[in-house]
């Protein structure tokens, strides 16, 4: 099939040009790989802080609630707290430039397409949970939260261009590759050193020995092909391990869904209002969180004026109690009956007078 040329060419190529440039590319693609898997690494961390940011102002939310005091709907508090969320960690930073701005976040969240990511996060959690149905059990946020974060394109790829979950795979069989290139340019260099033996003669000792140096430098230089594979397999296997993205995917899943039970079970219902507005990313994020501002302090003022009248009502009712238990007592019966036998008593009396004059 192939020709005795043909498979020597090849084997000329590989003890000639691959053995001596194997080195220099293993340790190119070390490099590579350390720069991906740490924007692997970054890619998945923002979006665990993102659910770090939205558990904590659902904790926020609920802290600032008595317990006699619920949400009405689930959907109704998973829109504002995203919002929010949304809100408070790009738009307004954008708007109310502080006075020590974090330029390099900014940039790299809009290589990264967090700003993006997070956007389409909010709207994908509200088009799952919009037609759960409310009931006494929770349904299966886990299935729920994955589903949305699996759907989400700006995470599941680098800057929009590299798959994470692909990239993610080949990092991990990169150790072992490494250690068989070390293997591999091993072998090539000793293939490349035996030839030179031929070419020794017994009888010219001092040319003997210059090749057999050259050949055990040979050697020595193949063996470090190996040594450097192992180095770097090594490495990179620390590498994989410090910075595993399934480790912080399922942190985030588990902050999303802790936060969205939590939500569940401080409401009463999941009832979705004709007249809430759908959520917009390009809305003016000051007007969006002012009219948030302004519906929470209408809400608490319904809420204490409703609860000042419960306490009023229930004063007036204690009142009317104590005055029926008062009427009621034995004590204000007699009290009542010697009034009565008093009054008899004086209109005996006037009587009596009457008929003496």
């Amino acid at each position: 099939m192939f020709s005795q040329e043909t498979i020597t060419g090849f084997i000329n190529f590989l003890t000639e040009d691959l053995a001596v440039h194997l080195l220099p590319v293993m340790l190119f693609t070390f490099s590579i790989a350390t720069i991906l898997r740490l924007l692997v690494h970054y890619t998945v961390t923002r979006e665990l802080w993102f659910a770090k940011e939205f558990y904590k102002r659902a904790h926020d939310l609920l802290e600032g609630k008595s317990s006699s005091q619920k949400n009405d709907s689930f959907y109704v508090a998973m829109k504002y707290i995203l919002e929010k969320t949304y809100y408070e960690l790009f738009v307004v930073r954008a708007y109310m430039k502080r006075r020590n701005p974090d330029y390099v976040m900014d940039f790299t969240d809009r290589v990264f397409l967090i700003q993006d990511g997070c956007a389409r996060l909010v709207k994908e959690s509200l088009r799952q949970v919009k037609h759960l149905r409310y009931n006494k059990e929770r349904p299966r946020f886990i299935e729920l939260t994955k589903n949305v974060f699996d759907n989400n394109i700006c995470f599941k790829k680098i800057m929009g261009i590299i798959p994470v979950q692909a990239t993610h795979d080949v990092l991990n069989v990169l150790p072992g590759i490494f250690i068989i290139g070390g293997i591999f340019g091993t072998f090539l260099g000793i293939m490349a050193a035996l030839p030179e033996l031929g070419n020794m003669r017994l009888e010219d000792v001092e040319g003997a020995k210059v090749i057999m140096d050259n050949f055990l430098k040979s050697i020595a230089f193949a063996m470090s092909t190996s040594i450097i594979g192992i180095i770097v397999s090594v490495c990179m296997t620390f590498l994989n391990t410090l910075f595993d993205p399934e480790k912080v995917f399922m942190k985030t899943v588990n902050k999303f869904e802790n936060s969205m039970e939590l939500l569940w079970d401080s409401c009463e219902n999941n009832v979705l209002p004709k007249d809430i507005p759908e959520f917009n990313e390009h809305r003016d994020p000051l007007e969006a969180l002012a009219e948030e501002a302004v519906d929470s302090q209408v809400n608490k003022h319904k809420v204490l004026t409703s609860e000042k009248d419960e306490s009023a009502q229930d004063k007036n009712s204690k009142k009317e109690e104590a005055v029926k238990q008062e009427h009621d007592s034995p004590e204000a019966q007699q009290e009542n009956n010697e009034d009565k036998d008093e009054v008899v008593e004086v209109v005996n009396e006037d009587d009596e007078v009457k008929k003496a004059s």
